[in-house]
């Protein structure tokens, strides 16, 4: 794979650097390990440069042997790359206290009915996950069980992400030891 002339540049944003970027596209094969983010970082670019060029529906779900051209990161992606890092260090506080401080219906009731080796597959997942953190995120995904942010309607509390999971395991795998099956066979539910 030849590699191409990089050409430095950074700026500051609040406090935050910019990534310098390339300046023509490669074709890499995603090896085992490898994730947008890695890819980025060793190629000079953003994780939005390599999901634009690429036209990727989900940055987190890459597969070993894809083909994926990184190229040139431009300005605009850059930028919303430093925003978006510093507004995720900003979310870190809240969730090392596994709490977001917004988006939080405080009347919000709910109780798994979840129990025996059925809890012990949906702890596994959460701790694949998040760590069991309900304030975690990942792009457009949220909390304890990694939820697209559109299945949890604008409510991250613990209650509805514990209200969303089972509801998505019951209709999608049937029970959260098929969802383990499947994440142990895939790397994701």
């Amino acid at each position: 794979m030849k590699k191409t002339a990089v050409i430095a540049s950074a700026a500051a944003l609040t406090g935050v650097f910019a990534s310098a970027t390339v300046a023509n596209a490669d074709t890499v094969t995603v090896k085992s390990g490898d994730t947008v983010s890695k890819l980025a970082k060793d190629y000079n670019t953003t994780v939005d440069a390599i999901v634009n060029t690429n036209k990727l529906s989900n940055a987190n779900l890459i597969f070993v042997g894809q083909k994926l051209e990184i190229g040139e990161a431009t300005q605009a992606d850059n930028n919303q790359q430093a925003a978006q890092s510093q507004q995720s260090q900003q979310v870190a506080p809240a969730a090392s206290s596994q709490q977001a401080t917004t988006n939080y219906n405080t009347n919000s009731n709910y109780t798994s009915s979840v129990s025996g080796n059925e809890q012990a597959a949906k702890e596994w997942i959460a701790a694949r996950e998040s760590g069991g953190n309900y304030g975690a995120r990942n792009g457009q995904y949220i909390g304890r069980y990694q939820l697209s942010a559109s299945y949890l309607g604008g409510d991250y509390s613990p209650a509805n992400q514990e209200r969303v999971a089972d509801q998505y395991v019951a209709s999608r795998y049937g029970s959260w030891s098929a969802a383990q099956s499947h994440w142990l066979s895939n790397g994701w539910y």
